[in-house]
């Protein structure tokens, strides 16, 4: 096939450009800015990329400069749109209108342009942070305004899609981790272990939904290719390590300490936050979708990449 990505130098979106160009599917993939722009982990992404695909600089999504583009190209198969606002997603303020203007910008237009070439399908990325979406606790509120504006953008781009006779899919993310991440919670942890530190778990209670990446861009191409199960499937929320906070730490350390040779200590707090939803998770068994994903393998890569970031541990298998 080939498939438009957008979002391609995001933590995710990488893993899936991998996943997919790896499968032979032609890739092509518009970023903002010349790859010279890109500075600390998102450029680590891009130069990357190249080996999975096609990169093209074609500026903001729906831009007068991408429209330009998007008119030189032929042939296309699939749009999977994984672009979106994120900035501090975590920000009370976040700017929802402006982030659904960015996200859906001449998104009619776009898929004109690409039916005329060929193209039945659209694939949203959407986030189990979003209302109504997968599993838990709550009512299954929004957990922030960046969630609210996820959903508010698959809904406008399920409507033109709809109106237009185009096929529209939704993936639902829950947790990743893995190489190549924004330094969140995982990065927290290592960077202690690799210190010496025993990090603190605040919030160990919260169950949570975490997925390696690699399994996460497992099922994104079997969504993408309609593989087994997945045929004829119009949304899929692929889900991990179902369990607290507290139990996925220690899962980590787990597997951490053995392929670093570090003590990987961890300090489970008393919650006394509880102004999130206690449980959100997603609903589809990512390792039933991906059956030849191997988690040991995943974790070897874990570790790799921190032994080389954070330059600490020794490789699996040394006496050392």
């Amino acid at each position: 096939m080939k498939i438009l990505l957008t979002g391609a130098t995001s933590f995710t979106g990488a893993w899936f450009a991998k996943a997919l160009g790896e499968a032979g599917h032609q890739v092509v993939m518009p970023i903002r800015s010349a790859t010279s722009a890109y500075t600390g982990v998102r450029a680590a992404r891009v130069q990357q990329l190249s080996r999975w695909g096609r990169l093209v600089v074609a500026g903001e999504f729906g831009s007068p400069e991408f429209m330009t583009w998007l008119d030189s190209e032929h042939e296309w198969d699939v749009l999977a749109h994984h672009a979106a606002q994120v900035g501090d997603y975590r920000r009370p303020d976040f700017d929802v209108p402006g982030a659904l203007a960015a996200n859906t910008r001449e998104i009619d237009r776009i898929m004109g342009v690409m039916m005329d070439r060929g193209c039945r399908r659209i694939v949203v990325t959407g986030s189990v942070f979003e209302p109504g979406e997968g599993a838990g606790s709550d009512g299954l509120p929004a957990f922030s305004p960046y969630g609210l504006s996820k959903a508010v953008t698959s809904q406008v781009i399920a409507y033109y899609a709809r109106r237009r006779g185009l096929e529209f899919g939704k993936f639902v993310i829950p947790n990743p981790f893995g190489p190549l991440e924004e330094p969140r919670f995982v990065a927290y942890l290592m960077k202690n272990w690799a210190n010496g530190a025993t990090p603190s778990v605040n919030t160990p209670d919260y169950v949570r939904d975490n997925i390696h990446a690699d399994l996460l861009a497992g099922c994104y191409l079997a969504f993408l290719e309609r593989r087994g199960a997945l045929a004829n499937a119009t949304r899929i929320s692929p889900s991990g390590y179902v369990e607290s906070q507290g139990r996925f730490t220690e899962r980590l350390a787990e597997a951490m300490r053995p392929r670093l040779g570090l003590a990987c200590a961890v300090a489970l707090a008393t919650q006394r936050d509880f102004s999130e939803p206690m449980i959100r998770l997603g609903t589809d068994p990512a390792r039933s979708l991906v059956p030849e994903w191997s988690e040991d393998r995943a974790w070897d890569q874990l570790a790799a990449h921190y032994r080389e970031v954070l330059g600490v541990g020794r490789p699996v298998g040394s006496s050392a």
